[in-house]
C-alpha cells in the first residue's frame, strides 16, 4: 500500500496546546480524565448515521509526537512555559480508547469513541478525532442513503473534483465505499485503500476528434473491454446512440465481445434512458449497461427508478463528496468524567438551556438489543461501564426524556458496540480490511427494520439510558445549577 502519512501532530486547534499547558502548569497534566465523542443529529434528517473513520484515527494516534520544528514554532509564540515545551519532546498518547467499529449504523446521542487517558494527552486529540469521524461518517451516511435508492444498482463516486482538497476526496470516496458505492473515479483512492477506480471518457474526448463516429471508434479499438462511450455530447437520440451501435457493431462484434456500455451526463434522464434502452436492444445489444451521472443524490435516484428509468448504474459526484444536502456532522468531544486520586470515577455533566446540549454523564458503555427471531435491532441501552446486561431475561427500558414510556423487551441478544482500541496507549484492535468494514456495514443494514431506514420522516430509533445512568444524570441535573452558582 502507497505509503501517504506525514505528521499531523499540530493538526490541532490552538486551545488545545493553551490547554495542555495550563494544566501542566497547574499540576494537573497527569488527571485521569474521560472523553466521549458523539453527534446530537442525523444528517439529512435520516433514521442513523454511519461511523467511519476509525483506521486513520489510530494511524494518527500511533505516530503523535511533536517535531523539533513544532517545539520551535511554539517556542516563537512566546505563551509556553519552557519546562512544557520540553515535555512535548517526548510527548507520546498512553491512553485507553475504545470506539465503534467503522460500517456500524450508530444514532445520536451515544459515545461513537471513549478516550480515557491523562488530561493532555486526552485534550490534545479532539481536533483530529472530530475531524475524521465528522468528515468520514458524514460521507458514509450519505453514500448509504444513495445506494439504497439505487436498490441494488451499481453507485460509483464520481465527487473528486468537488470535494473540498486532496484528503476530502480521497478519504470521502473511501467513506463512500463503506457506505455502499462500488467503485471511485478517485484513482489514488483506488492504490491506497484498493476501492475499484473506473472511469473512461469525458466529453472532452469526443470534441477532440473530427466526428463523434471517430472519437467512439478510436476509443473502442484502444479498450475494447471497457468500451463505454459517453453519448451525450451533441445528441442523444440523433447521433449518440446511432453512433455507438454503429461502433460496436464495427469493432465489438467481430470480436465476441457483448458487454459495454454507455453513460447519460444530461437531458431527462427518464425519457433518454428508456429511448435508449430500446434502440440498443433492438440492435441486439442487451448485454449494453446504461450508465448515468449529473447532480444526482438519493431522492432524484428514487424518482428515477420509481418512474421506470431503464438504468444500470449511477455516477455519483457533488452531491456525495461534499454532503451537499447536509455538510456538517456534528460530532463533538465532551468531558464526561474525571479519576480522583484513589481511581474513583466522578462523572461529570455540561448543562444548557439548550436541552440538546446536556451531555450525559459518566464512563459508560453500550449494548444494543436485537431480537433472537428477526435479528433486528430494537433498541440501544446506553449503561455505565460496570453494567452487564444479561440477555436471557426480560428487560424493562424506558424513554430517558418521557420516562412513562416503557417498553420490556424479551427474546433478545445484547451486544457490546464500543471495543477497545488502545490500552496504555498500544494498539489493540485489529484493523479490518476496508472489505470487511463495506461487509459489515452491509450487515448492520439489514439488521434495521425498514421504518427506521425512510428517507423522511423515519420511525424513531430509540437510545435509552440505564436506571442507574439515569438517575445520576437526573440527580447531577437538579444539583448542577445551584452547585456551580455558589462555586462549590
Amino acid at each position: 500500500m502507497k505509503d501517504i502519512s506525514r505528521n499531523l501532530t499540530m493538526l490541532c486547534d490552538f486551545y488545545e496546546l493553551t490547554m495542555s499547558n495550563g494544566y501542566f502548569k497547574c499540576g494537573i497534566k497527569d488527571k485521569t480524565v474521560y472523553f466521549d465523542v458523539f453527534y446530537r443529529d442525523n444528517p439529512d434528517g435520516g433514521g442513523f448515521a454511519v461511523v467511519a473513520g476509525l483506521e486513520q484515527i489510530v494511524e494518527y494516534i500511533n505516530d503523535l509526537h511533536f517535531d523539533e520544528d513544532d517545539i520551535e514554532y511554539l517556542r516563537s509564540k512566546n505563551c509556553f512555559d519552557e519546562e512544557f515545551l520540553e515535555y512535548l519532546r517526548t510527548f507520546k498518547f498512553t491512553g485507553d480508547i475504545w470506539a465503534i467499529p467503522e460500517g456500524t449504523v450508530v444514532f445520536p446521542g451515544e459515545p461513537l469513541m471513549t478516550v480515557r487517558a491523562k488530561a493532555i494527552e486526552a485534550q490534545f486529540i479532539e481536533t483530529y478525532i472530530l475531524m475524521i469521524i465528522n468528515h468520514e461518517s458524514l460521507i458514509a451516511t450519505k453514500a448509504a442513503r444513495i445506494t439504497r435508492a439505487a436498490k441494488g444498482r451499481l453507485v460509483s463516486e464520481f465527487g473528486s473534483r468537488r470535494a473540498q482538497g486532496a484528503d476530502a476526496a480521497i478519504l470521502g470516496a473511501r467513506a463512500a465505499y463503506i457506505g455502499g458505492c462500488g467503485a471511485t473515479a478517485c484513482t489514488i483512492t483506488d492504490e491506497v485503500f484498493g476501492v475499484p477506480a473506473t472511469g473512461t471518457m469525458a466529453h472532452s474526448w469526443v470534441q477532440m476528434f473530427d466526428t463523434e463516429y471517430e472519437a467512439f471508434k478510436t476509443y473502442c479499438e484502444i479498450y475494447p473491454n471497457n468500451a463505454t462511450l459517453l453519448v451525450d455530447t451533441y445528441n442523444v437520440i440523433e447521433s449518440g446512440i446511432p453512433n455507438a451501435i454503429k461502433v460496436f457493431n464495427e469493432v465489438l462484434r467481430p470480436r465476441g465481445i457483448t458487454k459495454c456500455g454507455i453513460r447519460i451526463d444530461s437531458g431527462d434522464i427518464t425519457y433518454l434512458s428508456k429511448k435508449c434502452r430500446k434502440m440498443l436492444d433492438d440492435a441486439g445489444w442487451t448485454e449494453c449497461r446504461i450508465i448515468v451521472s449529473n447532480s444526482l443524490d438519493e431522492y432524484i435516484i428514487r424518482e428515477l427508478i420509481r418512474q421506470g428509468a431503464e438504468i444500470d448504474g449511477f455516477g455519483v459526484g457533488e452531491r456525495l463528496i461534499t454532503a451537499k444536502s447536509h455538510p456538517v456532522f456534528g460530532a463533538v468531544y465532551k468531558l464526561c468524567a474525571v479519576e480522583d486520586e484513589d481511581g474513583n470515577i466522578r462523572p461529570k455533566i455540561k448543562i444548557s438551556e439548550n436541552v440538546g446540549k446536556i451531555t450525559t454523564p459518566h464512563f459508560k458503555k453500550i449494548y444494543r438489543l436485537r431480537g433472537r427471531d428477526t435479528g433486528k435491532a430494537e433498541v440501544d441501552l446506553i449503561c455505565l461501564y460496570d453494567e452487564v446486561i444479561d440477555d436471557s431475561k426480560p428487560l424493562e427500558v424506558f424513554d430517558p426524556e418521557h420516562t412513562w414510556k416503557r417498553k420490556t423487551i424479551e427474546n433478545f441478544t445484547a451486544t457490546e458496540l464500543l471495543v477497545p482500541i488502545f490500552k496504555d496507549g498500544k494498539q489493540v484492535y485489529e484493523l479490518p480490511s476496508l472489505k470487511e468494514i463495506r461487509e459489515h456495514h452491509a450487515k448492520e443494514i439489514e439488521g434495521m427494520w425498514e421504518e427506521v431506514k425512510r428517507f423522511t420522516n423515519p420511525h424513531n430509533y430509540y437510545v435509552d439510558l440505564s436506571e442507574k445512568l439515569w438517575g445520576i444524570k437526573n440527580d447531577m441535573l437538579k444539583a448542577g445549577a445551584n452547585s456551580n452558582k455558589t462555586g462549590k
